[in-house]
């Protein structure tokens, strides 16, 4: 089966990110596919590079990175959610005339025709959080 994962929810203030995660790593290893994963309104945040979690606690970010890295996952962030929060990318931080961009390696930004391909090209669109 192929997915498209659809995340709504920022990485710590709820449980989505996590369970996205865990479903997204199961499913891989488990050997199916997955088309896409969208990050949309504050699941943006799992794609800032610049959040120090505590030591004792998960690093989301650095968790997808691993994830994408060892599956070559597309992992796209919304645009418009993005700017709303001020992550950027180096592209929109020129465009937008900002002087530094902060968004973590393995995840790119685009718009939500990204998500709606998702939809389109998987069996099933999961969707976590609100």
């Amino acid at each position: 089966m192929k997915f498209g994962i659809q995340i709504n929810e920022g990485p710590y203030q709820h449980q989505a990110s996590d369970t996205a995660y865990q479903f997204t790593k199961a499913a891989l290893e488990n050997g199916h596919k997955v088309y896409r994963v969208f990050f949309y309104h504050d699941a943006v945040n799992n794609a800032t590079r610049l959040a120090v979690p505590p030591q004792d606690d998960r690093n989301i970010t650095k968790n997808w990175q691993a994830l994408a890295k060892e599956y070559n996952l597309d992992m796209v962030v919304c645009i418009a959610a993005a700017q709303r929060r001020g992550l950027l990318d180096e592209n929109e931080a020129k465009r937008q005339g900002k002087d530094a961009s902060n968004i973590a390696e393995g995840f790119r930004i685009s718009g939500l025709g990204q998500l709606i391909e998702a939809g389109i090209q998987s069996d099933r669109l999961v969707v976590f959080g609100d």
